[in-house]
């Protein structure tokens, strides 16, 4: 193998892979990443078992050949090195890599060693809008849960509905509930739950930049794949099953607060600054007023001191009090954008809804904490 390839070029696709290689020696074939130069075009693969991911990469091919390269060595080299890199592969143990007047050796291996693509069975495709997935991969991906028990909390799910094709992505960890709905351009045959993993829609947001762009979805048993531009990018699929998240969202919370969304998410910034560390516990206290309703917003903490806030709300009811994790109100009142948000709230240990005015597409579900 004898090539040429620019530092921006290399660099960029060996950016897009390091959170894929996998760092732990377990398996070392699995911290290097699949090269395949052809003079018809050359493409990277690199994978952890889990999410595998290939990219075309452009390179001025003398000699073909394949070779499993070092991922986080060779980035680390592109990244200090000027100017056009010289790669030239020696049997399939070493790689030369020569840029300007810097010389390098990389011990390497075969490239029949490198883990075979999986095969897609019982397929079905679908069509998405690259920003529209983003959209539902952000305002979700936060709920997922991490290194759960549970091991299905640990991934978003994507529920089809053939019916009113539609897709829904919901996250959730048991303590909180992100729900998004969006219709499809084209036709879904056959309702689905498929549970994706935390990590890989997470990495899959790198390749989402161009919201006009289409977003190919390949359904199989076991794997899923994404196709964005001339990007591939697989996961394995979480299998078990997934809690009826439908069951979770409340339907018949009869109070109703009505507040701005920047002024609410200041105020329990401020106030949860005081708050204890790990459980981030604010209180929350609803009454009725002449000019409305106000909210006052409170926490406390032994060793620290306390905090108070008075926040103006259009609320009309009894008095009400309740506790919350102020971190799980703010990861959602982080990724919406209206004006307004509403809270719809039942007694102190029910779970709340809340939502963007105007906006029945995207739901959150909080639940309370003991106060």
């Amino acid at each position: 193998m004898k090539l040429s390839v620019s530092k921006d070029e290399i660099q960029e696709k060996l950016s897009n892979i390091q959170n894929i290689v996998e760092k732990r020696n377990t398996m070392p074939i699995l911290s290097h990443f699949f090269l395949d130069a052809g003079k018809k075009g050359s493409y990277i693969v690199a994978t952890d078992l889990e999410t595998a991911i290939k990219e075309p990469i452009e390179m001025k091919v003398e000699k073909e050949g394949k070779l499993c390269i070092p991922a986080r060595k060779l980035f680390e080299i592109v990244r200090e090195i000027e100017g056009e890199l010289l790669f030239e592969s020696v049997d399939e143990q070493w790689l030369k890599v020569k840029a300007g007047t810097s010389d390098f050796r990389l011990a390497c291996l075969p490239p029949s060693e490198f883990p075979a693509w999986p095969l897609m069975e019982d397929v079905e495709e679908m069509t998405i809008d690259a920003g529209m997935l983003m959209e539902m991969i952000e305002k979700t991906i936060y709920s997922a849960g991490e290194s759960d028990t549970r091991y299905t909390l640990n991934g978003l799910l994507f529920h089809t509905r053939p019916q009113d094709t539609a897709i829904t992505v919901v996250g959730t960890d048991g303590h909180r509930l992100a729900l998004i709905v969006k219709q499809m351009e084209s036709e879904i045959k056959n309702e689905k739950k498929i549970i994706v993993p935390r990590k890989a829609v997470s990495e899959l947001r790198r390749f989402l930049s161009k919201d006009d762009e289409k977003v190919k979805i390949v359904i199989g048993k076991n794997h899923l794949l994404f196709r964005v531009a001339d990007v591939e990018f697989l996961t394995r699929l979480i299998e078990g099953t997934y809690p009826n998240y439908e069951h979770v969202i409340p339907q018949g919370n009869e109070k109703k607060v009505l507040m701005k969304r920047e002024t609410f998410t200041k105020a329990l910034r401020r106030v949860s600054v005081m708050s204890r560390e790990r459980a981030n516990a604010v209180r929350f206290d609803f009454d009725e007023s002449a000019s409305g309703g106000n909210l006052i917003i409170s926490s406390s903490n032994p060793d620290i001191g306390e905090a108070r806030e008075e926040v103006a709300v259009d609320y009309k009811g009894d008095k009400l009090s309740m506790g919350f994790n102020a971190r799980y109100l703010l990861d959602s009142l982080g990724v919406m954008s209206s004006e307004n948000i509403v809270l719809e709230l039942q007694d102190p240990l029910s779970p709340v809804l809340m939502r963007e005015e105007g906006n029945e597409d995207y739901r959150c579900v909080v639940m309370p904490m003991r106060i």
